[in-house]
């Protein structure tokens, strides 16, 4: 029997080196805390690699940008994934935006008529949300909803175009009268900015006359750059007891670059308004800047108490209760353009909170008409 095995066990005419036996020692405790911290470490690890995915998430989300969306009958606009605005060009005379979330994450303008809700007021039809338009051009209203309007219909977009800072609408539209006929053309660029605090946009409009006639913007007050805040912003508000229409004081504020605040606003020349109020328990406010641009700057402003807020150059007569009730006529030869070009601005808090000064300043710089604009 051994000599069988030697023979197994050589190879040739070498031989395997003799194998000693190996033990294993296991030490309990030790492979248990050894196990424990293995694990800890793993899961330390999966923790670490959540936390940077989710981070990396979030930047992902702040990073998107402005996006804009093409649906039937409107653009939907994002900024870092969450909704802004809509610009609705069809199912009304004019095109609007609606809604408007503001740097709170709620709504900023009244609701109606796109909407109804409960506790706010339905007054004015016409007041969709914030919009371009004109009560008395070449004899036609641009303002009203009546069934007699003239319409500012959608011709075409020239440019939708989002990006990390900002994002583009250009659109062209044509003012039908109610006869059928071309009263004006007019091309509306608005940019959508995304700003570390606040919400801004800026809304310029070039009006061209037709080539073989003029075009005639009236001496009104309801005319032009306007929107109509939320009911809770307002500076007064109204309620119906019997017969009656019972006024009381509401928690927002009017103030201007001139100082001027609340009731003492309307009618006034200045180079930016703003209106301020509590939405959801938070104090937000919106400021319209005039370009130092624009025709007649600083313009006028026909800031109502009960919410409707709109830079005017037109209604000159009114505001300035003036005898010559065509002061406030503008005129465009055939063939030419007016623009105007304005900035909104939401932030939280009052307009020192908002610093809307300086964000006006900032709007101006590059103006080429710097010797009118007001402070």
């Amino acid at each position: 029997m051994a000599r069988m095995l030697k023979r197994r066990l050589d190879v040739g005419s070498a031989r395997l080196p003799a194998t000693r036996p190996v033990t294993f020692c296991i030490d309990r405790p030790n492979l248990t805390s050894t196990i424990s911290n293995m694990i800890l470490k793993r899961t330390v690890a999966a923790l670490a690699l959540l936390t940077l995915g989710v981070a990396a998430t979030t930047t992902r989300a702040a990073d998107k940008g402005v996006t804009l969306t093409e649906q039937p009958g409107k653009v939907r606009v994002e900024i870092n994934g969450q909704l802004f605005t809509e610009y609705v060009y069809e199912g009304a005379p004019r095109p609007y935006l609606y809604p408007i979330i503001g740097p709170t994450g709620a709504g900023v303008t009244r609701n109606y008529p796109m909407k109804k809700v409960e506790g706010e007021e339905t007054d004015h039809i016409h007041h969709r949300s914030l919009w371009w338009g004109h009560r008395h051009v070449n004899g036609f209203s641009f303002w009203e909803e009546t069934g007699r309007q003239g319409t500012i219909k959608h011709d075409k977009f020239l440019e939708i175009k989002g990006g990390k800072d900002s994002g583009v609408i250009k659109a062209q539209s044509k003012w039908i009268a109610t006869n059928n006929t071309l009263v004006a053309t007019d091309v509306t660029t608005i940019r959508f900015h995304n700003v570390k605090q606040g919400r801004m946009l800026d809304y310029d409009i070039t009006i061209t006359a037709p080539k073989d006639s003029e075009v005639v913007f009236g001496d009104d007050k309801d005319a032009a750059m306007a929107i109509r805040i939320a009911e809770t912003m307002r500076l007064t508000h109204r309620k119906k007891e019997g017969k009656k229409t019972v006024t009381s004081k509401g928690e927002g504020h009017i103030v201007m670059s001139t100082g001027v605040r609340d009731s003492e606003t309307w009618g006034k020349r200045a180079a930016w308004c703003d209106y301020y109020g509590p939405v959801e328990g938070k104090t937000v406010g919106v400021a319209i800047f005039d370009h130092p641009d624009n025709p007649r700057h600083p313009t006028w402003w026909h800031v109502r108490d009960y919410g409707l807020f709109a830079a005017n150059p037109f209604g000159i007569s009114q505001f300035e209760k003036l005898p010559n009730k065509e002061a406030g006529v503008m005129k465009i030869a055939p063939g030419q353009s007016v623009t105007f070009k304005y900035r909104f601005y939401w932030h939280e808090g009052d307009e020192k909170q908002g610093k809307v000064a300086e964000r006006y300043a900032d709007y101006a710089k590059g103006a080429k008409n710097k010797a009118v604009t007001q402070k």
